[in-house]
């Protein structure tokens, strides 16, 4: 039997402020805004970086303590340089270390405005 291809995932990250969230991935991340419902006071919208692309979704802040934030994990061919480009950009937390891991990966993270978490990551063998 044929099992149909997968080509891509675009997770949605919950967002309090969307206007915000927009921003901090377009100006700090280096994103581009690839659409939004609505020109002004979006509830939805979607971000690109190369082939990469993320959705926010606004949540009422009544009920944010029930929304689950993620954690997303960015395969980057050139962690260094990454790493690099966003310590410029004022999004490191104070534990925002470029390191190796014991399972093999040379990684960062951090938290975007809303507490999604940002990892970024190679392999370090390369593989």
């Amino acid at each position: 039997m044929t099992r149909a291809r997968l080509q891509a995932v675009h997770p949605v990250l919950p967002s309090k402020d969307l206007p915000a969230a927009i921003a901090f991935y377009v100006n700090r991340l280096g994103f581009a805004l690839g659409f939004q419902d609505a020109p002004t006071a979006p509830h939805y919208a979607g971000v690109r970086r190369d082939d990469v692309e993320i959705h926010l979704q606004w949540h009422d802040p009544e009920e944010w303590a029930a929304v689950e934030r993620p954690m997303l994990r960015f395969v980057v061919p050139d962690i260094d340089a990454l790493f690099e480009e966003y310590r410029t950009q004022g999004v490191f937390h104070a534990g925002t270390a470029l390191r190796d891991t014991p399972w093999g990966t040379r990684e960062f993270a951090f938290y975007d405005p809303d507490q999604n978490g940002l990892t970024f990551y190679a392999d370090i063998d390369g593989a």
